[in-house]
């Protein structure tokens, strides 16, 4: 195969082992030993139980071997869907177990309340191996019993194990709800060399996931069933998906409609502007590429995310025409000045559709200001001409 097809498969298993790895640690007791069983006590973040003291990390230290994979895990952490470690790192490369591949697949369906629920945690498994599974997994265990992530033939949860590719596959496709689809297509004649390790009751499930460009083989032409995923490649995998999974209720998609300042995002949705507080650290994607809040432009589509009433995560999912010229006409509404006293912003109103709107520019520092300068006041009118974002000259009516 080519490799970018082999690059996709690499990323799609790596977000799944993100999203699964941190799962277990966030949920852990205090007083409790990691999932895998070596004593040693949990270094995830123990709080993620207390709705008001919660804490969300979006950039881990860790990472240098894996900037691959930084964009998925941002994504990830941001929709709470797995923590990174206390000591600030992710550990990407680390394997990802059952349980974790569980946990995260139950958040990433939008089910992590209920499966944190004291109903849900206090739930008696008929599992052989219910005694394995961590107390902070088992009301993730029921929920995912509830909604099919097992087969009626499954009578151990393993726990401990580490999640290989064709599980977390499967796993995957029946998260999603297409395991009716997968199952009429068992029939189906998979090209991958080692196709011969692929289980008849899993070629469906494997087809579907490649149909929905979910998964896809290595350039040697296989697949790999029985390889073990690592913590980068469930959160690719993960991440890719979410677009077909309901998302958080604290994801606002709209455009950018004025420049970052003081570390504030207006974002127009429906002709309405909504003043955003960016989190310091706050992950910001544009082009691919991660990038400082200054370098979002004015009519960037967004999606953000938002955690205790700041956005942590900020993805630009179409970019503005940076040559676009402007020539508007409203009321102003605020300017701010630099540390020389020059304008740096300036914000005007104006009614679009029947809704007032406001929107914030940048002044260039040679800006033309003309016109009735006396009035150059709050609620008057002003006219702005500029081009890629930045005004060049203020004519006042």
């Amino acid at each position: 195969m080519k490799k970018n097809l082999m690059k996709k498969f690499v990323a799609t298993g790596l977000v799944f082992t993100m999203v699964m790895g941190g799962a277990s640690a966030a949920f852990a007791k205090g007083n409790d030993h990691d999932d895998r069983g070596n004593g040693n006590k949990n270094q995830y973040n123990q709080n993620i139980n207390v709705k008001g003291n919660i804490q969300i990390r979006i950039n881990f230290n860790d990472l240098k071997g894996a900037q691959w994979a930084m964009r998925y895990i941002a994504s990830l952490a941001s929709k709470q869907v797995f923590e990174g470690y206390e000591d600030g790192t992710f550990k990407p490369d680390n394997s990802v177990t059952r349980i974790e591949a569980i946990t995260a697949a139950v958040r990433l369906m939008g089910l992590r309340d209920k499966a944190e629920s004291a109903a849900a945690m206090q739930t008696k498994l008929n599992f052989k191996d219910a005694d394995k599974i961590p107390s902070w997994a088992v009301g993730y265990v029921a929920v995912a019993l509830e909604n099919d992530l097992f087969t009626e033939n499954d009578d151990s949860v393993k726990p401990q194990e580490e999640a290989n590719r064709l599980w977390a596959t499967t796993l995957l496709v029946k998260a999603l709800k297409l395991e009716a689809e997968a199952k009429t297509k068992m029939n189906t004649t998979l090209t991958f060399k080692d196709a011969n390790k692929i289980p008849a009751g899993s070629v469906g499930y494997i087809e579907e996931a490649i149909e929905k460009k979910l998964v896809d083989g290595f350039e040697d032409n296989t697949f790999r069933p029985g390889q073990n995923v690592t913590r980068a490649q469930l959160a690719a995998l993960l991440d890719r998906t979410s677009s077909q999974l309901p998302d958080e209720q604290n994801a606002i998609a709209g455009s950018v409609s004025g420049a970052v300042y003081n570390n504030v995002l207006p974002v127009t949705k429906a002709g309405v502007t909504t003043q955003y507080v960016l989190h310091p650290d706050a992950f910001i994607l544009r082009n691919g590429v991660k990038v400082p809040a200054s370098a979002l432009q004015v009519g960037d589509e967004v999606k953000v995310r938002s955690f205790n009433n700041q956005v942590v995560f900020v993805e630009v999912t179409k970019l503005a025409d940076v040559n676009q010229s402007f020539d508007v006409l409203g009321t102003l509404n605020a300017t701010t000045l630099n540390a020389q006293g020059k304008i740096a912003t300036i914000s005007i109103t104006q009614n679009i559709n029947g809704v007032n709107q406001t929107t914030i520019y940048n002044v260039a520092a040679d800006v033309a200001l003309t016109g009735n300068l006396g009035a150059f006041t709050q609620g008057h009118l002003i006219q702005l001409k500029g081009q890629n974002q930045v005004v060049s000259s203020i004519d006042v009516k």
